[in-house]
């Protein structure tokens, strides 16, 4: 999940990367650019590379390499005009006007004008796209209409002329610009089709740094090109070669596919992770940084054991978060006391989860009680393998096992089956979930994982089609955050958010935060200049050059 980072935040470093100043290129990399080459990483099958539906970091890095939208978000949260000129709203901030840079173009040579991003977005809400990421575009006028048929074009959409996109929304929201930055908004050209265009969907037409060298091959490879027609600075790589590796050990085969010198860039297992940094950190190849997401777990809070606030309370206080990072992490992850992390200096609430402070095995064991979790009951644990979960997920059950008896049934499968399971109709227990900020405000935390609106129920299948999966629904947290986006004063924004995160986080345990989304990578800036890491936690490809 994308995810998926700030408030104009400040990185939250730790180690940093490349040089160790998070995320700035080391000073040997000011040499000028060179192009040509071809860097190789390996990733796990993304569930979508086409916009409509990217929702988790695999596909996101290859989204955000083929296409380029109105806005775009530095390391440090800060957002700035990609393709837009400039952006406005009225006095009330229930419409945006967007200027938007003439004479660009897709990689096949059409206009990337306003109708291609009226296009774009149009296609993601279509009801026939069943996309999980089209609650970013809720707030737009004709949203609920797109979503239930009964209209195919956007009410709130308008092109005055070429240049200029007017978006009228159907509640006020002071920081709609920020959404932007997401995916879903990107332009798509008339070819792209519906949602359901297979063709699309494989080998999408963009018009970013990149473009598609053939169609993505399923659980094989992607191979990305330079897109020479780009508008902006154009990349200096001729080629990324994206290997997917699916299997259970997928970051371990990125690791050894590194220390190989197949790839160029690499997760690791985490027991691998002191012996990696003592090797790499003084070869300048070691990328360690506080990043801003946060590690959960997911609770099903509208049927099954964990229905109740209570049992979710009880599940929370039999965690021993300090004893997981400290023997599974190894000191490589920090313990969660919130959702919104440090990272958003200005919102973040240290403690606001009360429960996650620490360990209390007696108030678990009363809240269980009181909860009707009683030892035996079964519990659904899922998670996603390849990603280096396997140890502390083991390490919760065993402590949920030890602390209140529970029969917890640990299912580890892929990532795409684990999303997909996670949003049925059928779903109970609770899920190994992640977040990273997809736009930078700590609404974007609270918004999609936790209001309302962002279940997209499927009024067919009961299934969830957003990403809050948990299904919390509480009317006082939707209009806490309804408050908060119709608040053009920041500092009293911030304000709102942090009252919605105490009701949701702090009084319903709707989300059981536990670390802190602490990131480490190897990098191969031995032959890579510019090589870092972006906002999203992925490499930036767009700025690689050969040394």
């Amino acid at each position: 999940m994308a995810a998926t980072t700030v408030l104009v935040v400040a990185a939250c470093t730790n180690g940093g990367g490349s040089g160790g100043d998070g995320g700035k290129p080391a000073a040997s990399d000011n040499a000028p650019a060179k192009d040509g080459g071809t860097f190789r990483l390996g990733i796990v099958e993304p569930t979508a590379i086409d916009p409509y539906n990217v929702q988790e970091s695999e596909g996101t890095l290859v989204a955000q390499n083929l296409f380029t939208g109105l806005t775009s978000v530095d390391v440090n949260g800060k957002i700035s005009n990609a393709l837009a000129e400039s952006r406005t709203s009225n006095d009330d901030c229930s419409q945006w006007t967007f200027k938007i840079k003439g004479g660009t173009t897709f990689s096949n040579g059409e206009a990337v004008d306003a109708a291609a991003f009226i296009r774009g977005w149009t296609r993601a809400a279509a009801k026939d796209a069943a996309s999980d990421v089209a609650y970013h575009l809720n707030e737009i006028d004709g949203f609920k209409e797109l979503q239930d048929g009964s209209a195919t074009a956007f009410k709130g959409l308008s092109a005055p002329d070429a240049t200029t996109l007017v978006v009228n929304l159907a509640i006020k929201d002071c920081e709609f610009d920020l959404r932007t930055f997401h995916t879903v908004f990107s332009p798509v050209p008339k070819e792209a089709g519906p949602a359901s265009n297979k063709t699309y969907n494989d080998q999408p037409i963009g018009n970013g740094p990149f473009k598609m060298e053939g169609p993505w091959q399923h659980n094989s490879k992607i191979t990305l090109v330079r897109n020479d027609k780009y508008a902006l600075t154009k990349a200096h790589l001729d080629r990324i070669e994206i290997s997917i590796l699916n299997s259970a050990n997928a970051d371990q085969l990125e690791y050894q596919g590194f220390q190989a010198g197949q790839f160029d860039w690499a997760r690791l297992p985490t027991e691998q992770l002191p012996v990696a940094k003592a090797t790499y950190g003084p070869k300048n190849e070691w990328f360690d940084w506080d990043a801003n997401g946060m590690n959960y777990l997911l609770p099903i809070t509208y049927q099954g054991p964990l229905k109740s606030k209570e049992a979710r309370l009880a599940v929370s206080y039999a965690i021993d978060r300090d004893a997981i990072v400290s023997g599974v992490f190894k000191g490589f992850r920090h313990t969660a006391t919130s959702l919104v992390p440090p990272a958003f200096k200005d919102a973040f609430q240290d403690g606001v989860c009360v429960s996650c402070v620490k360990q209390d095995k007696e108030k678990a064991k009363a809240l269980a009680a009181q909860a009707g979790l009683t030892p035996g009951t079964k519990l659904y644990f899922g998670y996603n393998t390849g990603a280096g979960h396997d140890a502390w997920v083991q390490a919760v059950a065993q402590q949920l096992k030890d602390v209140l008896g529970l029969d917890v049934q640990i299912d580890g499968i892929p990532f795409k089956e684990l999303l997909k399971k996670e949003n049925t109709n059928s779903a109970t227990g609770m899920y190994r979930a992640a977040w990273g900020a997809d736009y930078p405000t700590p609404g974007n935390f609270l918004a999609p994982l936790l209001a309302t609106s962002s279940i997209g129920e499927d009024p067919a299948t009961h299934d969830a089609t957003g990403d809050n999966r948990g299904r919390y629904s509480n009317p006082a947290f939707d209009a806490l955050l309804q408050k908060a986006t119709a608040t053009k004063d920041v500092a009293e924004r911030t304000r709102i958010y942090q009252q919605a995160e105490k009701l949701a986080i702090g009084e319903d345990q709707a989300l059981i935060p536990l670390f802190t989304r602490g990131q480490q990578r190897v990098g191969n800036t031995a032959k890579w200049a510019n090589l870092t890491y972006d906002f999203n936690e992925n490499p930036t490809l767009a700025k690689v050059s050969q040394k």
